[in-house]
Parts: C-alpha cells; structure tokens; sequence
C-alpha cells in the first residue's frame, strides 16, 4: 500500500508539472520509448523511496522501541542473542526493538543488510521458551543476511515499471479510441491512468507476494541453522494454535502472518503447515 501510495503521488505530482508531456509524440502519439524509460525510472524510484523509509515507518507504525541500554535479563539476552547471530550470519549488528502487541509476531526490514532493524512483539517475549525465540530472531536475521528487503525491493520496481507503462498505455488507448480525443492528453487518460494503475498495482502485487513466500522458506531453513531445526519448528507450531494480529500493511512483508484460499494469492506468508512441513522434512534428510 506505501508502494502504491508513492507511485501514485509522484504520477498526480508529475501530471500538475507537465512531465508526462514528453511521453507524447507529435502531440497525439505515445512515445513507447520515452514512455519506458520514464516507467523505469519511477518505478524502481518508488521502490526504493518505499525500501529507504521502511525502518523509520516501522517504528511508527508499531510504536517500536529500540534497545538502547537493556532493561531487564530478557532484553540483555535478546541483545546478545542478535549479536551472536549477527556475527554467524555476517552482517553489522543490526538495531533490535521490541513492539507492544499482545500478538506473537515479528518483522526485520532496513534499507540494506547493515542497516537493519529486527523486532519482536512483547507478546512473542511473553509466550515463547527461549529457545523458539531465538528461532524467530533467526528467521528474521536470515531475511537481513539474505538481502531479502533489496530483494523484493528490486522485484517491486521491475512490476512498478510494467504498471506504470501499461497504465498509461490503456490511458492513452481510452483517451484517444474510446473519447475520440485526437490532441494532447485529455481528462480521460489522467482518470483512467490513475484507475489503471491502482487495479494493475493490487493485481502485480501477487508476484511480489509469490516471491516473498518462497523466500519463507529460505529464511526458515536459516532460523533452523541457527537455533535448531526443533527450536524453528516449535516456534512455527506455538505460532498455529494463536493466530497473530495482523501488522500494518507497511510491516505485512516481513512479520508472520499467513492467509489461506484468495486471500493466499496476496499473502507475503505461505501457510504454516506447509512450511513446518518443509522443515521436518529436511531434519529428517539431515539426519540420514
């Protein structure tokens, strides 16, 4: 939704400013090539803006509170744990928080890998053994080593790019076919522009959702290294018998959460028992 939201204020921003005129040709014809390149430029612009105020909407959004000097024995061994982990995994020591929700669920997100921020619910704190939450703070460290953030950050610009040219293609189509307007770009185009752009963006969201669910998995695989695969599959099956509040949408891509039927189509999660599944699976492989 941030994404959408970006892409959209910078086409009404760019439309007011008379930018888009350089997309028609002899005043009547799109210019594809023009058009392209403006579409890749704003696409993966809107990406990136979204990716560099991730951490910041984060905090905002959840009401996160960074660990700056430990309070209490669990935020002295979270901390510690992070550290470890960080070091195994390679990366700069990343900020931690903790969010105030009753919900068991975390997220990690940040522009690049060494500039992450990994937090957990009060609510995973209070629920969890010890040993399922450092299988949690895996998962998440292993989506931060993994790059996953630039990651989806770069299969977002690539479908902004898409939705952006074939929004103002179907545009230019309605404006010039449909409402017979045969000079400059009318009403119509900037209305339907906006319509196609908004419908195309829900619908291109699948893609990136689809490979943010196969990179669950992964990331999975990762929190079992680090924690044991047990610890990991623990974690997953704790997390199925309470259902965790949603996150804001901005925060969707990286918490736990999972959707089941249509609602699978958009969810950034694949099932839980699907991906415990996978997980027992592999223990066994290992263990032959």
């Amino acid at each position: 939704m941030t994404n959408i939201a970006i892409i959209l204020l910078l086409s009404i921003t760019l439309r007011l400013l008379g930018v888009e005129g350089i997309l028609a040709e002899n005043g009547s014809d799109l210019n594809l090539n023009a058009l392209l390149i403006f579409s890749a430029v704003f696409g993966f612009g809107g990406a990136f803006i979204s990716l560099a105020i991730s951490k910041w909407m984060a905090k905002r959004m959840t009401g996160a509170k960074i660990i700056q000097n430990p309070q209490s024995n669990m935020e002295k061994w979270l901390i510690e744990t992070v550290e470890k982990q960080a070091k195994i995994v390679g990366i700069r020591m990343p900020e931690v928080a903790i969010f105030p929700a009753n919900a068991m669920n975390a997220f990690a997100t940040g522009a690049s890998k060494n500039k992450a921020l990994v937090a957990v619910s009060q609510g995973l704190l209070d629920n969890m053994s010890q040993g399922e939450i450092e299988a949690v703070v895996g998962h998440e460290m292993s989506h931060v080593a993994n790059g996953d953030m630039v990651t989806l950050t770069l299969i977002q610009g690539v479908v902004n790019t898409f939705v952006i040219f074939f929004s103002r293609v179907i545009g230019h189509f309605v404006d010039r076919v449909i409402l017979k307007n045969q000079r400059g770009h009318g009403i119509g185009y900037f209305i339907t522009t906006i319509f196609a752009q908004i419908v195309l963006s829900i619908l291109a969201s699948t893609i990136v959702m689809y490979v943010s669910r196969k990179r669950e998995f992964v990331a999975d695989t990762g929190g079992a290294d680090l924690a044991g695969h047990q610890n990991m599959i623990g974690a997953l099956k704790r997390l199925g018998q309470a259902a965790p509040d949603a996150l804001p949408e901005q925060m969707a891509a990286f918490g736990i959460n999972d959707k089941k039927g249509f609602a699978s189509w958009f969810s950034s999660h694949p099932p839980l028992e699907d991906r415990i599944s996978a997980l027992e699976n592999r223990a066994i492989n290992q263990n032959r």
